[in-house]
């Protein structure tokens, strides 16, 4: 008998331990905050150590890539229906539940939607193209089981009218369908071009404050685009108003010279340099070739833009701009005109003559 007892107290202590470990292990416990992906949530999210009733769905989830909280004694009376009891809440006031999703950011569906349009139906780069949605842009949230990135499975574009029907599948890690999502609304392309601040007449030349940069449909700029930098010290071909895209055509080098202006002519040959006053019959900026008056000789003669007011006269081909010439020696006949002779005075009076008579002319 005390053989048998022995026995049993030995039998006893080794399987006590072993109860008392597996009903420590198995303790079903509520988590104070969890995160899911379904759009349900079940005792097995809520309890840890469910057990079989693990996939019995509670709640509602969140919405996507939202946060809720539960309270507790809410959270025990629901369990206690689905016949789960027992339950450890130890201090725990609330379940905090969070459902994960992926966030499409609004930048990110206007780059894939361009991109799926990029060099086809007559668009060029996808950083040029300027989309708009029917429904406007926000953030789009998938469930976080949308692993896939997004490919165009079906893509419609009007030139005409400018407008888009897009269609995008997205690999499902829950699903052997993808997900698809589906875009309408316009798609142009862009320039960036230099736009002026105000109204500018022909003859003012552009400062800084006058352009701005701006992205404007490519439909409105015919021809090559001006720059900001490149408009900028400009002058306008023809008045515009405030607003107006410029173009590589409206801009040229600012006049230094204008039409029936004042303007001083120099002559210019090797060992010559004489100035005289004159008329400009032509606009030019700094190296055109233009017309001008000789105020004194009444003759028109043509010379190069080489400063504001001032018109350079190079070479042979063009009379002297002081006195017209009455007769040439051979060994100026290449460089200038000779001044009319005194007969009556010796050579080097002569020369003295020419050099004052220059003088005053130019002055």
């Amino acid at each position: 008998m005390l053989k048998t007892i022995a026995t049993l107290i030995a039998l006893l202590a080794l399987t006590l331990p072993v109860r008392a470990a597996d009903d420590v292990i198995a303790q079903p416990t509520l988590r104070p905050s969890i995160t899911v992906t379904s759009d349900v949530v079940r005792v097995g999210d809520l309890v840890e150590n469910a057990g079989s009733a693990a996939l019995i769905p509670v709640y509602r989830s969140p919405d996507l890539g939202t946060t809720g909280a539960l309270p507790v004694a809410q959270v025990i009376n629901v369990l206690r229906a689905k016949q789960v009891i027992g339950v450890m809440t130890g201090d725990i006031k609330e379940v905090s539940v969070t459902r994960l999703a992926r966030t499409l950011a609004n930048k990110d569906l206007e780059l894939a939607i361009a991109s799926a349009l990029e060099r086809r139906f007559g668009l060029g780069e996808a950083a040029n193209i300027s989309v708009t949605l029917d429904r406007g842009f926000s953030d789009v949230r998938l469930d976080a089981t949308n692993t896939g990135a997004l490919q165009p499975s079906a893509v419609r574009y009007d030139p005409r009218s400018t407008r888009f029907d897009l269609t995008f599948e997205i690999h499902n890690d829950a699903s052997a369908a993808p997900t698809k999502l589906r875009f309408t609304g316009t798609a142009v392309e862009t320039v960036e071009v230099a736009v002026l601040t105000r109204d500018i007449d022909r003859t003012e030349m552009l400062k800084s404050s006058d352009v701005a940069t701006e992205r404007r449909p490519r439909a409105e700029v015919t021809g090559e685009a001006a720059s900001r930098e490149r408009a900028v010290g400009m002058q306008l071909r023809r008045p515009m108003r405030a607003g107006t895209p410029l173009r590589v055509a409206d801009i040229s080098r600012p006049d230094l010279v204008q039409r029936d202006q004042n303007v001083t002519i120099i002559y210019q040959v090797p060992g010559l340099y004489l100035t005289t006053r004159g008329k400009a019959v032509d606009n030019g900026a700094e190296g055109d070739t233009v017309s001008v008056l000789n105020l004194q000789s009444k003759r028109t003669l043509m010379g190069v833009v080489t400063g504001r007011g001032q018109v350079t006269v190079q070479g042979a081909s063009q009379s002297a701009p002081i006195v017209a010439p009455a007769e040439q020696t051979s060994s100026l006949q290449r460089e200038a005109p000779v001044l009319q002779r005194d007969e009556s005075r010796p050579p080097a009076a002569l020369a003295k003559t020419q050099i004052s008579q220059a003088q005053a002319k130019s002055e």
